[in-house]
């Protein structure tokens, strides 16, 4: 009913998960369907069984106790103050004589109440005279009048008996016995949907305890006995595994085993199942509890810390909708939903391997990376996540396991990107950008040309094929020849326009007309797609500030913010970029203490996700972090709008305006009414380098969307040029969306380019950079 509820609602039924963090995650899950007159005759038949395992776990500890006792006693372990002295052995041979009389008593009562629970109180003795004489001791139990208390009844007194210091490793001994027979206690956990008497019967185990796995299959017997003694069926919404099938009828499993060779004849469907009973004594149960301990390929900590990310999943499928590389029409598996069962699956498949020293296979890192690969680390799973998992969080982790252990595949495209945005001397990235951007996007729009003309690429319309596994080198050939990217690149980066690219000169930039010592002095950190890539974005950045009398201060040389390198899996590399640049940032604030830095400015999202960590507040005291566009906005910087273009506006997945709505800076800054455009424009990082494949899959519904936005507003398929243009807030974004403009008609330019274009002039870049030369740029060695 409303976003309260909604979230009330969802918090408890995150608690039904609850019941299986003590033994991570791994339960036995029977679900039987209950008429709904019987549910309390079920629930109390549950609650027995519960109240059976509670008494025996107690008893065991009790029993626990008394062995200890007996190895304490002949002086096995020795106790520091009693053991040199008649006296003190006499101390210790009375406590332990104390303490045994009440486990005794404990053990004897509690045997009794175990094998007498269907009996009435009146018969049962002196003991429970104060009841109900008609209520059996079940009936007391389940109202709560008699309880076993291991606490009041041997926890305390314990304690009192073996008080003081010289007994703390008694009682420590205590303690631990307790905690290791208590975890092992086993209890039947119901939830249910209550409507149509669906009841899910959760028996939370250790599934390396063979005890313990042997008893919760005899309680799972109980529950079917019990299920089906009340009218009830053995399965529900999760129908029939091989676990449960040796509870179905024998004329059941005869129809089903004829309907199944009738309409799968050559058993392609689960073949050899559900058509016969199971031997399951063989079977193989992984223990998700060794993984701390035996994880000898992976590291524990590593596959435990990923096992503990993705545990608390509800499978809920909330994900789903707000996943970029689920698109159901080419690919249905890649949810986050099931990439976490996959994930887990590959969990399980690794401790398999490594617990049975069989050796680990190489399919799985194969695997592995394809899950990790199938993420665009967007991170919009987790707002509507029940449970708070972040898909994007657990992918990076996933990948930077896979580079610890030198098995995360390589790609000659990231590979090339990661070398780009790692470089720092302006000849080397000079060499780069001419080679890689330049004529390496104008080769393949060549190309694509040709073969357009030669009708060998398919056709943008078709349905992208289905992404599992590493795709063969032509496909990812084809893809990049079908899809290039068409955006027009300056000649020159940022810095080497305004000839600021000395890195032991701060370049503060300054309107000797418009500045004053009131006016706003800012920190502009333009990242690697602003300045090095797409060098318009950088500097119509600079001119608006210049415009609007700011002062701008850059960081000296060339640097990336370090998110790159830490979504594609290399923690070490992009930690090591952090630091560094929080160390130069420093240095900064402390050679330009006289000025008054209050904003830290960024023109691109996954630049101000990474800035985010840096802690400017300390390096810059109240200071804030603010998209470019957030910041004219504020200093009403705006077009009256723009006389026949219709805008639409693409919201990165890592927006940069994180202050004000997207939209509203947009509409706000053009003067005009923009249309939202929704779903990843298939860049997403080195993503379409890395994977051609799954961004086709992202371009295909993108280009959907894209061309219902241009019907809606000029009821074409198809833009006429400067009808209807793309405006954007992310480098990549721009690169990703250039691929679109020969299906859709959309250029695509930046917000604050745009804002340049209409407010400067059309020569704004050269008059902007004459001006700054002339006297609009101090350099301060740092």
């Amino acid at each position: 009913v409303s976003e309260e509820a909604r979230k009330r609602f969802w918090y408890d039924r995150t608690q039904t998960a609850a019941i299986s963090s003590h033994t991570n995650a791994f339960k036995i899950n029977e679900d039987v369907v209950i008429p709904l007159e019987k549910l309390d005759q079920y629930t109390y038949g549950i609650e027995r069984i519960n109240i059976e395992q509670s008494i025996k776990n107690k008893t065991k500890i009790a029993q626990a106790f008394m062995d200890y006792l007996d190895v304490l006693h002949a002086d096995i372990i020795e106790i520091e103050g009693y053991e040199e002295s008649e006296e003190g052995q006499a101390i210790i041979q009375a406590k332990c004589d104390e303490a045994r009389n009440i486990l005794n008593d404990c053990i004897k009562d509690w045997t009794y109440l175990f094998h007498h629970l269907d009996t009435r109180a009146r018969e049962c003795g002196d003991r429970y005279t104060s009841f109900d004489p008609e209520s059996t001791l079940e009936d007391l139990m389940l109202r709560g009048q008699l309880r076993v208390s291991f606490r009041e009844e041997i926890g305390q007194p314990l304690k009192r008996i073996f008080a003081g210091q010289h007994l703390e490793k008694v009682r420590d001994h205590f303690k631990a016995l307790h905690q290791q027979i208590r975890s092992e206690r086993l209890f039947v956990a119901l939830h249910m949907h209550a409507g149509d008497g669906n009841v899910h019967t959760n028996i939370p185990v250790h599934s390396d305890n063979y005890e313990m796995l042997h008893e919760a299959e005899r309680i799972v017997d109980r529950v079917m006995e019990l299920a089906t003694s009340l009218g009830g069926v053995i399965s529900g919404e999760h129908g029939i595994g091989i676990t449960k099938i040796q509870y179905l009828q024998d004329d059941a499993i005869k129809a089903f085993s004829e309907y199944k060779d009738r309409v799968d004849p050559d058993h392609v469907f689960n073949r050899g199942k559900l058509t016969q009973r199971f031997d399951l004594d063989e079977a193989y149960t992984p223990s998700l509890k060794l993984v701390e301990q035996e994880a000898l390929i992976l590291e524990a900590s590593d596959l435990g810390q990923l096992n503990d990310d993705i545990k608390h999943c509800l499978r809920c499928g909330k994900c789903k909708p707000e996943c970029m590389t689920h698109v159901p029409r080419a690919n249905l598996f890649y949810s986050p939903r099931n990439k976490i069962l996959a994930t887990g699956l590959l969990i399980e498949a690794f401790l398999y391997e490594e617990q049975t020293r069989r050796g680990i296979s190489l399919q799985h890192f194969d695997e592995f990376n394809d899950v990790a690969d199938h993420c665009t680390t967007c991170h919009k799973c987790q707002p509507p996540c029940p449970v708070d998992i972040d898909f994007g969080d657990v992918t990076i982790h996933m990948r930077n396991i896979l580079k610890k252990q030198g098995k995360k595949h390589f790609s000659l495209g990231t590979a090339m990107a990661m070398m780009f945005l790692n470089a720092r001397d302006p000849r080397y990235i000079k060499l780069l950008r001419k080679g890689m951007a330049e004529w390496g996007f104008k080769s393949l729009r060549q190309i694509n040309q040709l073969a357009n003309k030669l009708r060998i690429v398919p056709s943008n319309d078709k349905l992208p094929a289905s992404t599992t596994g590493k795709p063969p080198v032509q496909e990812q050939v084809i893809q990049f020849v079908r899809n290039p990217v068409r955006a027009g690149l300056p000649t020159q980066t940022t810095r080497a326009m305004l000839n600021i690219e000395d890195a032991s000169m701060v370049p503060i930039l300054r309107n000797p007309i418009k500045t004053s010592e009131d006016s706003d002095a800012v920190f502009y950190f333009p990242g690697c797609g602003s300045e090095r890539l797409f060098s318009q974005i950088g500097l119509a950045t600079l001119a608006m500030l210049y415009e609007v009398g700011a002062q701008t201060v850059l960081p000296p040389g060339y640097l990336c913010c370090g998110y790159p390198q830490h979504s594609a899996g290399q923690e070490e590399k992009g930690k090591q970029i952090t630091t560094e640049n929080r160390v130069l940032f420093h240095r900064i604030a402390n050679t330009l203490n006289y000025l008054e830095i209050k904003t830290v400015i960024v023109s691109c999202g996954t630049c101000m996700d990474q800035l985010l960590k840096y802690e400017f507040e300390r390096i810059f005291p109240e200071c804030r972090l603010l998209d470019i566009h957030e910041y004219l906005m504020e200093k009403g910087v705006s077009l009256d709008g723009v006389k026949g273009i219709q805008y639409v506006y693409h919201d990165p997945c890592h927006s940069p305006m994180k202050t004000h709505s997207p939209i509203k800076v947009a509409e706000s800054i053009v003067g005009q009414p923009v249309t939202l455009s929704p779903r990843c424009c298939s860049e997403a990082g080195t993503l379409a380098t890395s994977r051609p494949d799954i961004a086709e899959q992202l371009r295909f519904r993108k280009r959907e969307e894209l061309k219902k936005n241009v019907k809606e507003l000029t009821g074409q398929s198809k833009a006429e040029p400067g009808q209807v243009k793309m405006l954007t807030s992310c480098p990549a974004c721009q690169q990703g969306l250039s691929r679109y403009e020969s299906d859709t008609g959309l250029e695509t330019d930046y917000i604050v380019v745009e804002l340049a274009n209409h407010l400067l002039g059309k020569r704004w870049q050269q008059d902007f950079i004459e001006q700054a030369k002339k006297g609009g740029i101090e350099r301060v060695l740092l």
